[in-house]
């Protein structure tokens, strides 16, 4: 603790008295990975936060025009500064800083090699998958470098003084982020190493420790001077409650809060109906306005995590952000809901470690769809915070509602720091930001980034988070920080966003309180529906008796608009003219049919002839358009079926001039009417 106050009181110097230079040992620098209460120091100008990652370089800004070009291409894997070559240049800045994140979603064996102040042999020289498989020193630390739903990335810091260069041989693999932190000039740090001194090994085992088995605990407790107040109450329909009010200078260093529910549902609605709201130095607007359990870092209802400034457990719902105030503070929980709510809660304060005066404002606030892009060549941009200002963004939490299905995460994040044309940080998808890979449903928790909800195949609600600490974003005059946002509202894919930041004091943010109606007035509480056609024989559950040629396999359709039975076809593709697909179509009854069918429309499938037991069903079919779409139901003929199987023959006749000439055919269902 003594230590810590050293190095605060070095940097409210540094604030101080520019001149003065400040020097960053190694430990130091490993510290920023859990020191919650430095993101309340002013950022120092020359401060910056920036990202180097493979996001496509197709996306640009005219200077001249003033219009952003292909703001939405998707080529992200493998884009890079050059080539060198056989060698790809992933990244290179100027000291002295520190690379705090290094992330991938399929890291190969190509070396990846990192060279640091202008040095002709790298300090590091890996194969980018031995970055994270924990089998190369100092890269082993568990809560530090590890896999989380396929995503890779280290914690490891990795200073410098003067430069850094990363290079990558071929077979590095796809995809890659190193986010990092530019210190002013006249900083010194040391020039990193593998081969670490015991005191620095030292600093990084104990980061591990607090950031896997003592989650949940405030990482920089004890605080000199903390007291705890404890208390119970009862909030009816309509009422607020002030649940803590303290007079003077001190810093809020911790909030349990805990509340019990009947049911699911119960906890979805009572999370959104009670608000959270934090006032520093007697203002009139609270810096701080969220829906209870967003606040806390998940949505909707409860879902047990734990990372390291924010949880929920068994035991409670827990925050450990350093909240300092220079003239009274005061915490309120009001409830809009309908039934009365009993809340516990115990929240401690400590002096500040510094003069408040000199110390950001803690702020934290919910929204739906704020600060919508007006710029249409930026249409693709959400923004999850936009303020104006000096202060740090540390973090957001993302609930997504998306009921009809398919991937909602292509979204690169984008930051614009001071006034930034291009943004400094530009990634490489949403899953990415959230420190995961390749859409995965998996849950998972992690001090710094957590996937805390998923109905399953990303249908549904999602809620993820990630919290920015060493690398937190420094900003003197404003910030946007945006995410690619590709399902429109009115499909409907609907985003709901709780930013966390920091700011300097007496300026407020322009995120205003929300009516309940904005917080649950849209069906996140309904379990997703699977649209379905009743009798239908789905395409993708018949049995494939042959096929001349090509493949058939199930296609997930629900990230396309329109509506298929089951969000899923057959699907038919590497065919060509001629080649035949057999399918079994089972008959309960005998009696004559009505034989009708959904199939796919789509740019680059192919003309078709359908049968039934040798026997012709109409014309062939056309299935070009100009985009994926559904059919619709097409009656394709009457005929005579006995009880049992039949076989139904689609064959490949050509395609539609202005199509694609791969010849693709999807099978939707088939309806049999039994005709009176």
């Amino acid at each position: 603790m003594i230590a810590k106050r050293i190095v605060l009181f070095c940097v409210m110097l540094f604030l101080c008295t520019p001149s003065f230079a400040i020097r960053m040992t190694y430990p130091d620098l490993v510290k920023r990975l859990y020191d919650l209460d430095a993101l309340a120091i002013p950022p120092v100008p020359g401060e910056k936060c920036a990202q180097w990652s493979s996001y496509d370089r197709a996306s640009r800004y005219d200077p001249v025009t003033g219009k952003y070009i292909d703001w939405d291409a998707n080529g992200d894997s493998n884009g890079v500064i050059r080539m060198e070559g056989d060698q790809a240049v992933m990244a290179e800045m100027k000291g002295p800083g520190c690379i705090f994140l290094i992330w991938s979603a399929a890291p190969g064996n190509g070396h990846v090699k990192i060279y640091l102040d202008g040095k002709t042999e790298p300090v590091v020289d890996l194969p980018f998958n031995g970055y994270f498989n924990r089998e190369n020193e100092p890269f082993t630390y568990p809560s530090l470098v590890n896999y989380v739903s396929n995503g890779a990335n280290s914690y490891i810091p990795i200073p410098y003084q003067k430069s850094c260069k990363i290079v990558a041989d071929p077979g590095w693999g796809a995809y890659y982020h190193f986010t990092y932190v530019t210190f002013p000039p006249g900083t010194q740090v040391p020039t990193f190493t593998r081969n670490l001194s015991k005191v620095d090994r030292d600093a990084l085992q104990q980061a591990d420790d607090i950031l896997s088995g003592a989650l949940g605990c405030d990482p920089m407790s004890p605080h000199i001077g903390a007291r705890t107040t404890q208390g119970q109450c009862v909030i009816n329909p309509g009422q607020t409650k002030v649940l803590h009010q303290y007079d003077g200078s001190g810093a809020i260093t911790g909030i349990h809060i805990n509340t019990q529910f009947e049911d699911r549902i119960d906890q979805m609605k009572g999370l959104r109906d009670m608000t959270i709201s934090m006032y520093w130095d007697k203002e009139k607007s609270p810096s701080v306005w969220a829906p209870l359990g967003d606040f806390f870092g998940t949505a909707p209802g409860v879902n047990y995590y734990r990372s390291l400034p924010l949880g929920m457990t068994r035991e409670g719902y827990y925050s450990y952000w350093y909240m300092p105030f220079g003239n009274g503070a005061k915490i309120e929980v009001t409830n809009d809901g309908k039934e009365p709510r009993t809340l516990t809660y115990s929240i401690s304060t400590a002096p500040p470690f510094a003069n408040p005066k000199d110390l950001l404002r803690f702020h934290c606030k919910w929204h739906r769809d704020a600060f919508l892009p007006v710029n249409p060549d930026r249409q693709i941009d959400w923004p999850m915070l936009k303020t104006i200002g000096m202060g740090r963004y540390v973090g957001v939490m993302l609930h997504i509602w998306n009921p009809k299905g398919g991937w909602w995460g292509e979204g690169d994040e984008k930051f614009f720091v001071d006034g930034e044309k291009f943004p400094s940080t530009f990634g490489t998808g949403s899953e990415d930001f959230f420190g995961y890979a390749w859409s995965s449903d998996q849950l998972f928790q992690n001090a710094f980034h957590d996937q805390t909800y998923n109905d399953g195949g990303s249908k549904g609600n999602v809620s993820v988070n990630r919290w920015e600490i060493a690398e937190n974003v420094p900003f003197q005059k404003s910030f946007e920080g945006d995410i690619e946002k590709y399902f429109p509202n009115s499909r409907p894919t609907l985003y709901a966003c709780t930013a966390y930041w920091y700011q300097k004091a007496g300026e407020e943010d322009r995120y205003p309180e929300l009516p309940v109606s904005d917080r649950t007035g849209y069906p996140f509480m309904q379990p997703p529906v699977t649209f379905k056609v009743p009798g239908a024989l789905e395409g993708e559950k018949l049995n494939v008796l042959s096929v001349s040629g090509g493949t058939t396999q199930t296609q997930e359709l629900n990230g396309f608009e329109g509506e298929w039975s089951g969000d899923a076809q057959l699907w038919w593709t590497g065919a060509k003219p001629g080649d035949t697909l057999s399918l079994q179509i089972p008959v309960t009854k005998d009696g004559n049919y009505r034989i009708d069918a959904q199939f796919t429309k789509a740019h680059d499938y192919g003309i078709v002839q359908l049968s039934m037991d040798g026997q012709t069903l109409g014309s062939p079919i056309d299935f070009y358009n100009g985009s994926v779409a559904p059919s619709g139901q097409l009656t394709l003929g009457t005929m005579h079926l006995t009880a049992g199987n039949h076989v139904l023959e689609a064959k490949i006749i050509g395609a539609n001039p202005n199509a694609v000439k791969s010849y693709m055919f999807g099978l939707d269902y088939v309806f049999l009417s039994l005709m009176q």
